[in-house]
């Protein structure tokens, strides 16, 4: 079992407008942009489990493209 210190060891909950479940991870809001995912909040963003599985989960898509559109 991991010792979270900060604001995730406090018990924030999920950024993520309609969620209530507590944070597991801290990511910068440029990051959360670019996997398109509704914020409300300030300069970080706190994520749940099922939440920070989703922001993997577009943030590889996004980069996929952006390499091959690179790649060109």
């Amino acid at each position: 079992m991991a010792i979270f210190v900060g604001k995730i060891g406090k018990g924030i909950t999920c950024s993520i407008s309609d969620c209530s479940e507590i944070a597991i991870r801290s990511i910068s809001n440029e990051k959360l942009d670019s996997a398109r995912l509704k914020i409300s909040g300030a300069r970080r963003s706190y994520l749940c489990k099922r939440h920070y599985k989703e922001f993997k989960k577009k943030r590889r898509e996004t980069r996929r493209i952006d390499k091959w559109r690179w790649s060109v």
